[in-house]
């Protein structure tokens, strides 16, 4: 009896050490979807109420996500919450599964940069205002039925908007209410008004690893609960 008792006492311990060593299966392969491309970055926060986390990017090789990068993240100074029922000025990071349009800057693109790059001028704008045709929009002077209130103009925020990727939140057929401007971009002073921000050179590194031709996808969520990264 002893001695079966030692043998699985033994038995239970080999487990417990094959089970520590075990390699953590990556994030994207646990995910309900990636986007269908070969780039994925992934934006995590530990709850809906907190206001930082961990930016990661992942590339796929083979039939493997293996991470290329991570950097702490900020998110919006309320949370974050469902991207489906997120509303305009809440302060909050809306979550879910996005494209990633195209880059912008008040400065250069980084040397190496592929995706599609703007430079901000003085009369690049993004439009917020919600009685506006260019809704969720980029424009060069603000047009007639964009109230500069209810606007970013971008070269005001030269810190934040030094460089920045364009995450595909509202965009396509933007949603009046849902929420305007929502961007990957350089750290400010501190949580955001609802975008994800990283420090400047993790936005650089971002932007020369992004490849339009493997299509880049972004992932926003937290760590567990209704907004899980899993669930996107």
């Amino acid at each position: 009896m002893i001695l079966a008792r030692v043998a699985a006492g033994c038995a239970v311990l080999v487990s417990c050490l094959l089970g520590a060593g075990a390699p953590e299966v990556p994030l994207p392969e646990r995910m309900a979807d990636t986007g269908g491309g070969h780039q994925l970055v992934t934006a995590v926060a530990d709850s809906g109420r907190s206001s930082a986390g961990t930016v990661t990017w992942w590339e796929r090789r083979g039939s493997r996500w293996v991470a290329a990068g991570s950097a702490p993240a900020r998110f919006g100074a309320k949370g974050l919450v469902e991207g489906a029922t997120r509303v305009q000025s809440t302060n909050t990071t809306p979550t879910g599964l996005y494209e990633l349009p195209y880059g912008f800057g008040t400065e250069a693109a980084p040397v190496g940069t592929q995706v599609r790059y703007r430079r901000v001028g003085a009369r690049s704008w993004w439009c917020q205002d919600n009685l506006s045709r260019a809704y969720n929009r980029w424009v060069e002077g603000l047009p007639k039925d964009c109230r500069a209130s209810e606007s970013e103009k971008l070269d005001a925020y030269g810190v934040q908007y030094a460089h920045a990727l364009v995450v595909g939140f509202n965009y396509d057929r933007p949603v009046r209410g849902r929420g305007a401007g929502i961007f990957l971009h350089v750290n400010g002073p501190g949580a955001t008004a609802g975008c994800v921000s990283v420090p400047k050179e993790a936005m650089r590194r971002i932007l020369r690893w992004v490849d339009p031709g493997r299509k880049p996808h972004v992932a926003i969520g937290t760590a567990g609960g209704a907004t899980a990264i899993t669930r996107y």
